[in-house]
């Protein structure tokens, strides 16, 4: 499946700057949409919109900083480029790819925004699996890393606010 995905790059420079773009630097704009929710809405939602974004940072830093860690620590799998030596569309040092990091610290957040908001969840899953995607065609990740990577953060995401439910039931602002 890498190879099916991977060897589409570098037949056309757009569609190879279309997954730079997405496997380097759109992470940035989840990130700041996410920031947004700190301003965004009045009274109630406002507080429920604060809520969101502390309990997504919380899920990143247990998914990314934590499971992800132990996991590379356990299982130090070499990136395809160094495997297969060639050249990735985009940078990247020899650090262990399985699980990836992207995906797990995106869609912890992604699944942290959907249990509290449905409508912009969807949107984040979305830009989340589009980061995920563009890192297996420029060739830092295999697909199984993505998956990986995709079960640490949702799973860390539903922990976080489980826990979270768990400990603030009268306040759970979670549906």
């Amino acid at each position: 499946m890498f190879q099916q995905i991977h060897n589409l790059a570098g037949r056309w420079a757009f569609l190879d700057s279309i997954a730079i773009f997405f496997a380097a630097y759109f992470q940035y704009f989840l990130v700041g949409a996410l920031l947004i929710f700190l301003f965004f809405g009045k009274g109630e939602e406002l507080k429920k919109n604060r809520l969101t974004v502390g309990l997504a940072f919380l899920a990143v830093i247990v998914s990314r900083l934590g499971l992800t860690e132990i996991i590379r620590w356990l299982w130090a799998r070499p990136r395809p480029f160094a495997e297969y030596d060639f050249t990735p569309l985009i940078s990247h040092d020899l650090s262990a790819s399985f699980p990836s990091g992207h995906a797990a610290f995106f869609f912890a957040l992604a699944a942290v925004v959907f249990l509290f908001n449905k409508k912009a969840g969807w949107w984040f899953l979305a830009g989340s699996f589009l980061i995920s995607l563009a890192r297996v065609f420029v060739g830092v990740h295999y697909p199984s890393d993505i998956l990986a990577g995709v079960v640490v953060g949702i799973f860390s995401g539903w922990l976080v606010a489980e826990i979270y439910k768990r400990f603030y039931k009268s306040e759970s602002a979670i549906n």
